[in-house]
């Protein structure tokens, strides 16, 4: 089974053991919906739509992460995290196409000359990490590496035709499906991580400065309505 199905189920019995209730608040989802998304990027990765030469599309790898994505980003706090979470993408995918291009490129297979890491891992940890630094807060890091991994895929393909490589890219399949569910995870827990440790160090979120939709977006639902209430 691929790693990226097997870390998805793991992450839906977390989900509904109620282990990662404080992230998904963050970034605006319920137990239920992602769960939904979960189970349809299960079901997704089973089906590849043929579109040009040399290019098909796997459901559950690209349109489920890119519709994940246009709704955090539309549900961000402000113009400047979206600014981030889009500009974040482009730039972790000229990152991900760098590094399968150039770097992985060599004499020893799969890996390439640079073989002290398998690519499964290696791509999903270049992306998280640089989709954190551009990205900064948990739904700016998830879309810029999601998104960054499909856009490196994507460059790929225009390779294959420059090339003319007797080669047919599944966007989003096979490989890909699998660093883009681990590069969205480990961005989303690297933002996490220093977050929270940002967060303790200072006593709480900063508040000084921020817009009121943004300071909104970092307090859980349920504060909210209690707000609401009183």
């Amino acid at each position: 089974m691929p790693v990226g199905i097997l870390l998805l189920i793991l992450l839906s019995l977390l989900i509904y053991l109620g282990i990662g209730h404080r992230v998904l608040d963050r970034m605006r989802l319920s137990d239920r919906a992602a769960l939904l998304m979960i189970g349809a990027m299960v079901v997704g990765s089973l089906i590849d739509l043929p579109l040009l030469p040399h290019l098909s599309l796997n459901v559950g790898g690209t349109l489920v992460p890119i519709g994940l994505a246009i709704y955090l980003v539309v549900g961000a706090g402000t113009r400047e995290e979206k600014a981030r979470a889009l500009i974040g993408a482009l730039v972790t995918g000229l990152a991900v196409y760098l590094l399968g291009t150039y770097l992985m490129r060599g004499i020893k297979e799969p890996a390439g000359r640079y073989d002290f890491l398998e690519p499964l891992y290696l791509f999903p940890l270049v992306a998280a990490a640089v989709a954190y630094l551009m990205g900064r807060s948990r739904r700016a890091a998830f879309v810029a590496a999601t998104l960054g991994v499909l856009l490196g895929d994507l460059g790929h393909y225009f390779w294959v035709l420059k090339s003319r490589a007797p080669i047919t890219v599944n966007l989003g399949g096979g490989g890909v499906f699998d660093a883009t569910v681990l590069s969205g995870l480990l961005a989303v827990l690297l933002a996490e991580l220093v977050g929270e440790a940002r967060e303790r160090l200072q006593g709480g979120p900063e508040t000084e400065g921020r817009p009121l939709a943004l300071l909104k977006n970092l307090r859980p639902p349920g504060e909210e309505e209690k707000d609401g209430q009183e």
